[in-house]
């Protein structure tokens, strides 16, 4: 057989042989919508190459974006690490020191920025000692060069020339990405995505058991391209010849409907929070989502209400999705199989609802005890989650000294977790979450999967607080919706049938939930706020 590197060129070069007219909508932080189809977007990542080699950039150099789901965003995907260097795509959503933290680490020699971010660079320039260039990914007539001297994206390309480009190759284990951790434990951490990593799980993701999307497909991605390559739906869309909708920051329901309805989207992903808002602006006004067929939510567990409702109302089908950013970040996709199916809809709906998803080729997961003992399969017995295969990680950026794998070569993702005879793994808790309650543990995630169903609540956080009798107990944080009079008393008469009676919250308080740089609710910050209010129960 040919020996012939896995990149992600080879993705952009199968895409405009095969689907050169298969269209690809992004709305601007300018605000217009901009139109183009696969061949245009390679014409542009073809004079992008020549500009990046214009401006000195050399193969192995870090380029760091702060930029939204945009074409823009997208061709600098492609662009970057088809010169063999590395895209360090920057979390906006990060404290000031650990965005300055994660370009210094990285030592990112450019740094591309939409100028919604104009006033945060020029804050932190001269903190930062790598960047040399600056670039506004900005219309030329809205350009501001501002205090970094920066220069206009647009410009750059325009200024190259057209016409074929020899993209280099290289050893498919060269990095491509470079994702740094949100860092709620620390200094983010840094994962480097090797071109082989991205093209095999690109083609893994797009599988029946996963995706499994099809040229037929319309796919928005509410997922941000800047936290784990947005799912890697960049590069599973063009593998499939998918169009692809880009929301740029509008993620407010309008603004997702606008997209959802006028361009035919069939399949979308995003946090819970999206669509929580999204399905509350449905019902005020009346409208449906259009041609949605599936819709994937990840980055915390899917509330049940929110699953029923989008089926029994709109006929949209959830499917959650578990994955970290140093899994590439695709875990397991929660899809159906006929084992299950034989069972009735009912046992569907309740693994596809409550389950984070099943094993998927490419990556192997097992629980193991406190001993480091395998768990067995039966769907009761939980254990740290271990994961291992071609897309995970081996070890942190620049930390190579430090030992992450075990002897097998299995990465503790720090979650704890059950696996079920049908091959569907749930997540209980984070190793770090788990309630101890009187020796008896509390799963913080599936008391705030039960919370978060009371009508009126928007979200719902539960962590342990320090208790002077049972070491810790449950505290219930409720944000509810605009508007919605929901009262303690209520909470707890709706959790009490639905909950064993040690499961009950000390107290249920109602104030903001804070999230994480990546749309997670923030446990840390929450029990630092709350660590002393139970203090005088005993």
């Amino acid at each position: 057989m040919q020996d012939v590197p896995l990149l992600t060129t080879a993705i952009l070069n199968h895409v405009e042989a095969a689907h050169p007219r298969v269209e690809i909508v992004s709305r601007t932080v300018e605000g217009r919508i901009h139109r183009y189809d696969y061949a245009g977007m390679a014409a542009r990542t073809r004079k992008l190459a020549r500009a990046l080699q214009g401006l000195g950039v050399q193969s192995g150099d870090r380029l760091a974006t702060l930029a939204w789901n945009t074409h823009r965003h997208l061709e600098l995907f492609y662009g970057v690490p088809g010169l063999g260097c590395v895209l360090n795509t920057v979390n906006p959503r990060l404290f000031e020191d650990q965005i300055v933290y994660v370009l210094e680490h990285a030592e990112s020699t450019v740094l591309f920025y939409d100028r919604t971010f104009q006033a945060l660079v020029e804050k932190l320039a001269p903190r930062f000692t790598t960047v040399k260039t600056f670039v506004l990914l900005s219309d030329e007539d809205s350009h501001d060069a501002g205090t970094v001297g920066a220069l206009n994206y647009e410009r750059l390309l325009a200024d190259q020339s057209d016409g074929p480009f020899a993209w280099p190759s290289f050893d498919e284990n060269a990095g491509a990405f470079l994702c740094y951790t949100s860092g709620t434990t620390g200094d983010p951490k840094g994962v480097l995505y090797s071109h082989r990593a991205v093209v095999i799980h690109a083609l893994a993701a797009g599988l029946a058991s996963a995706f499994g999307l099809t040229a037929f497909d319309v796919v928005l991605p509410c997922s941000s391209l800047y936290h784990a390559t947005a799912w890697g739906l960049p590069f599973i869309c063009p593998i499939n010849g998918v169009k692809l909708v880009l929301p740029a920051e509008k993620m407010d329901p309008a603004s997702l409907q606008e997209l959802i309805e006028g361009e035919g989207v069939t399949f979308s992903g995003g946090v819970p929070t999206i669509w929580t808002m999204y399905l509350a602006w449905l019902e005020q006004t009346g409208k449906t989502p259009g041609k949605l067929k599936r819709v994937i939510i990840g980055g915390s567990a899917v509330p049940r209400a929110m699953a029923e409702t989008f089926k029994t109302r709109y006929g949209v089908a959830v499917l959650q999705i578990w994955g970290m950013t140093e899994t590439c970040p695709l875990g397991v996709v929660a899809t159906p199989t006929p084992a299950l199916a034989a069972l009735g809809e009912d046992q569907v709906d309740e693994a596809i609802w409550t389950r984070q998803g099943r094993l998927q080729f490419g990556i192997e997961l097992k629980i193991v005890d406190d001993d480091g003992k395998d768990a067995p399969r039966d769907g009761e017995t939980s254990g740290a989650l271990m994961v291992r295969g071609p897309w995970t990680i081996k070890r942190y950026f620049r930390k190579e000294a430090d030992a992450l794998l075990d002897a097998d070569g299995w990465f503790d993702t720090g979650d704890i977790a059950t696996i079920d005879q049908y091959g569907f793994m749930r997540i209980t808790d984070r190793a770090k979450d788990v309630i101890k309650t009187g020796g008896e543990w509390i799963s913080s995630i599936d008391l705030e999967n039960i919370a978060v169903a009371c009508p009126g609540v928007k979200i719902a956080a539960v962590v342990g607080i320090p208790h002077p009798k049972w070491e810790e107990r449950p505290l219930l944080v409720i944000e509810t919706h605009d508007g919605a009079n929901v009262t303690k008393d209520g909470v707890l008469e709706y959790l009490q049938p639905r909950i064993v009676k040690w499961w009950m919250p000390d107290d249920v308080v109602f104030a903001p939930v804070p999230l994480t740089a990546t749309g997670k609710i923030d446990k840390k910050t929450l029990r630092a706020a709350w660590k002393d209010h139970l203090s005088g129960n005993a």
